[in-house]
């Protein structure tokens, strides 16, 4: 099997959306493939009791076999190991007790991974009850975004972690850092190709990440009402794909030398500014379940970044995401300059780079290229990389990658608790100079002052 020793696994928060859309099909898939510990204990728990371990288990399994198309017999199957256990952070005795004793009838080998998945102001007193009920002596503790909503929460919540678990043991989840492509840009950058002679300021005009959603908030009212997109998005997921994007190149492929070089990046980052930045919020976002009638929560987020040094300076980085917008998508796009000298130094349309960030490596590269005829006249033609090895089994999906590396100690692709205080403090300025919230049209791009932000070439993600 997954050579993964025995396994007590908690999940916070389990009746929740994520853990219905992400955490648990995750999960499943790891055990469909073999990757799971072949013995082993899912604990889901909550403040609410949905009503008993059987009414968990169906409850959960019509959820989980939605998003992740596992089959109900072996939903069943799995689903034998699954239990609930009422908790919250003034009380977790039972819960304790509860791990207890499946860790010894999982035998003396046997670890305990925490996952919290719960919102941020929930997450000290959480952590305080781990520390007060011995669930954290030994465990390993995953801790969901956002952690904390500004830089004044983010340090208070990891001097809550620090007291309690060992910095060895946290680990803080970012899905789109267990995204295949996203790992791929380390390889992609490093490995010895192209990529890397013309990573530079000298060579690229702009830079956009872009991660528009067709799909609106699908239930989640609550939560964009109390952290927003930009919370969500930007200082955890897009930020996190800058810093791999851009950095220096690791002293190792270890937790350490990789951090230390997005780090260095964030803290050349210069603060975002307000007014180069656009919120929006999309048409219709006001009827949603649990949103305020007066809601001035933003759907969408827009901005221009720049990296104070050697490598980066001046370049403009623009970052933007939304929901209920025209396409989903995730790529990359890197302008290139157009020549400074020589016969073609007046090209029709710079040379660009765009990285799909999809299971497949997709990357494309426009260039230009010289007309047929007379005279240094171009036209721009398009190559496209893909991987030629055969691909067996599905892709993992990011969670069930990021959950593996947990179970298995393995904290290269989570965040460290620096990157997280620092990329609140970039975002500082805008948390307490928000933007005025623009609608937009479902199904569009977004207002049209955020079609502006890039200048006269536009967003290149915009139904091409």
């Amino acid at each position: 099997m997954s050579g993964v020793p025995p396994h007590v696994l908690v999940v916070f928060g389990a009746t929740g959306d994520l853990a219905k859309r992400m955490l648990f099909p995750g999960v499943v898939q790891l055990w469909e493939e073999g990757l799971f510990p072949e013995h082993f204990r899912v604990i889901g728990s909550g403040r609410h009791s949905p009503g008993g371990d059987d009414e968990f288990r169906e409850r959960l399994g019509e959820e989980v076999r939605e998003f992740s198309g596992v089959g109900e017999e072996r939903w069943s199957a799995f689903a034998r190991s699954i239990s609930f256990q009422v908790a919250d952070s003034d009380d977790g005795g039972d819960l304790a007790s509860a791990v207890r004793a499946a860790r010894e009838d999982l035998g003396d080998t046997a670890e305990v991974l925490l996952y919290l998945s719960v919102p941020p102001e929930a997450m000290g007193p959480m952590i305080g009850m781990l520390g007060d009920t011995g669930l954290a002596e030994g465990a390993r503790l995953i801790l969901e975004k956002p952690l904390g909503h500004d830089v004044a929460s983010a340090r208070e919540l990891d001097a809550a972690v620090r007291r309690v678990f060992p910095e060895e043991n946290v680990f803080r989840i970012d899905h789109f850092l267990g995204m295949e492509a996203v790992r791929n840009l380390v390889a992609l950058r490093f490995g010895g190709g192209p990529m890397g002679a013309c990573w530079h300021r000298r060579d690229v005009a702009s830079v956009q990440i872009d991660v528009p959603e067709e799909i609106g908030i699908e239930g989640r009212g609550a939560f964009m009402e109390a952290t927003g997109t930009f919370r969500d998005m930007v200082p955890t997921h897009l930020c996190q794909v800058l810093g791999l994007l851009t950095m220096e190149p690791p002293d190792g492929f270890d937790v350490e030398s990789l951090r230390a070089a997005k780090l260095s990046v964030f803290e050349a980052l210069r603060p975002f500014a307000p007014e180069r930045t656009v919120f929006g919020q999309y048409d219709g976002y006001r009827d949603e379940d649990g949103v305020d009638d007066g809601s001035e929560s933003e759907t969408f987020v827009a901005l221009e970044a720049f990296i104070d040094n050697d490598r980066w300076r001046d370049v403009p980085f623009q970052l933007r995401t939304g929901k209920a917008m025209a396409e989903s998508r995730m790529a990359i796009t890197v302008v290139f300059r157009a020549p400074a000298e020589g016969p073609f130094r007046e090209v029709g349309d710079p040379a660009r780079l765009r990285v799909e960030l999809s299971d497949d490596l997709a990357v494309s590269l426009d260039t230009p290229a010289k007309r047929p005829g007379p005279g240094p006249v171009t036209e721009v033609v398009n190559a496209e990389l893909r991987s030629t090895g055969p691909v067996e089994g599905k892709p993992l999906k990011p969670y069930a990658r990021l959950l593996h590396d947990a179970l298995r100690g393995d904290r290269t692709w989570f965040t460290g608790a620096d990157e997280v205080e620092r990329l609140w403090a970039v975002c500082a300025p805008v948390l307490e100079h928000p933007p005025s919230t623009q609608r937009y049209p479902r199904g569009s791009w977004g207002p049209e002052e955020a079609n502006r932000l890039p200048g006269p070439d536009g967003w290149r993600v915009s139904g091409e």
